[in-house]
């Protein structure tokens, strides 16, 4: 039997509403009064995920490899940095197995985007969409998301080398 290596990691984003921004979340503009405030585009589902395979391959965190001081990432979108960071696992001979996400949000209801987000996540890590889970929750109007002052995405990735 070959030697597989399989590792788990999981990555938390959240970030505040602000109005004049667009709501990005798993590289999909979804209609919204508000966006997210954040150094890139703030899409917490994507970075999420990222923090999810960098931790899952021992490569630090997302403020490692993009610091929100540097302005070259200023308003940057998240799918780049999700390249990146499939580029650099791969460099360390990992491949992703499978992700997990879950969005939690009062609202907007994200329910109807993702098939989209999935697809497009799916598409920027080359991998079959039965590969990318996405479900979405509230907390039942407790703590900030409840009083729908921002989002949070928790995420799980599995990779082998």
């Amino acid at each position: 039997m070959k030697n597989i290596k399989i590792r788990v990691g999981h990555g938390i984003d959240a970030h505040r509403f602000v109005k004049g921004r667009p709501l990005i979340l798993g590289g999909i503009e979804i209609p919204f009064e508000k966006g997210l405030k954040g150094h890139s585009d703030a899409d917490v589902v994507i970075h999420s995920i990222i923090d999810a395979l960098l931790g899952a391959a021992a490569l630090d965190d997302i403020g490692t490899h993009f610091p929100n001081t540097e302005p070259q990432y200023q308003n940057i979108s998240s799918g780049i940095l999700l390249k990146k960071t499939l580029s650099l696992i791969r460099k360390h001979s990992y491949h992703i197995g499978n992700i997990d996400v879950t969005i939690i949000s009062q609202e907007p209801k994200v329910r109807p985007f993702i098939p989209q987000m999935r697809q497009n996540i799916s598409s920027i890590l080359g991998l079959p969409i039965e590969k990318i889970s996405i479900k979405a929750t509230t907390t039942e109007k407790m703590g900030f998301t409840g009083r729908k002052e921002g989002i949070l995405s928790s995420a799980t990735a599995l990779i082998r080398k």
